[in-house]
């Protein structure tokens, strides 16, 4: 193994406030010691985690001469779980991208103002990303966003629905114990407000025009989670938008498609840092 890949930082965990409670947020940095490259946040999957992201963060971090930190949302990974009667509303993403991630890049001192990182956010991720430029768009270097949403389409629903069934059914609730130290407080919380009703009017088309940072979004031509419209549909609203539409590549790029994908965003990211080649 590479002996950067290898150096990355053990799991630690950072405390913030949150809904009233002290909430544990699991974290990993990635390359710390680049203290003079840019800071590159990573924004998990509805199902995701630090650990579920493998070695990708490092692999990209490495290609694009980054450092780098992955995080697991409150009910995911090990972070600390939902409570068992809390559901989430329609504006979760809202929620995650305006008060938990600029409460955790203050507990662990990331001076965005003088400092601003890149977000790598993927499918919900993507989408708190974006929602997290929009909100501060002076405090954003730039955004790679992996099939973001922008809007509910039926074809994300039908396959959120067929994931309902894998978890009650199959070993979908198995594979996610490996990963999640409460894997119903993940799966349900994510699951749950995806179907429900009230969400099917989600859109965040309007929400995101006040971003200015440059952005890459990507999704496979196979994406089983949702259509080309997602990204199309921010370029046109974004004209600073780039646009990688990935062959033989269902929902997840950076597994489908990681070599293409680390070689498109090292790049993307070399054109619009200021004075900072990679290797």
């Amino acid at each position: 193994m590479n002996a950067t890949l290898a150096a990355t930082e053990p799991t630690a965990f950072a405390h913030i406030t949150w809904r009233g409670r002290d909430v544990r947020i699991e974290h990993r940095w990635i390359a710390p010691e680049r203290t003079d490259r840019p800071l590159l946040v990573f924004l998990h999957e509805g199902l995701g985690s630090v650990s579920m992201w493998r070695d990708f963060p490092q692999r990209l971090c490495e290609a694009a001469n980054l450092r780098g930190l992955a995080y697991s949302r409150p009910g995911y990974g090990r972070s600390t779980p939902r409570a068992q009667d809390e559901h989430w509303a329609p504006d979760f993403m809202h929620r995650q991208a305006h008060d938990v991630l600029p409460a955790l890049l203050e507990a662990l001192g990331v001076d965005t103002a003088q400092d601003p990182p890149w977000l790598f956010g993927h499918s919900d991720g993507g989408s708190i990303a974006l929602l997290h430029a929009a909100r501060w768009p002076t405090r954003v270097a730039g955004a790679i966003v992996l099939a973001p949403h922008i809007l509910v389409e039926d074809l994300s629903i039908a396959s959120i629905a067929q994931a309902r069934t894998a978890y009650e059914t199959a070993d979908l609730r198995q594979r996610l114990a490996r990963h999640h130290d409460d894997p119903d407080s993940a799966f349900r919380g994510w699951n749950d407000i995806w179907l429900h009703l009230d969400f099917r009017a989600w859109n965040i088309e309007r929400d995101i025009t006040p971003i200015t940072c440059p952005l890459l979004a990507v999704q496979g031509l196979d994406d089983e989670y949702g259509t080309l419209e997602q990204i199309r549909g921010i370029a046109r609203r974004l004209p600073q938008t780039q646009l990688l539409e990935l062959p033989a590549c269902g929902h997840s790029p950076h597994k489908d498609q990681p070599t293409a994908l680390i070689e498109a965003a090292a790049q993307f990211i070399q054109q619009h840092t200021r004075g900072g080649e990679t290797p």
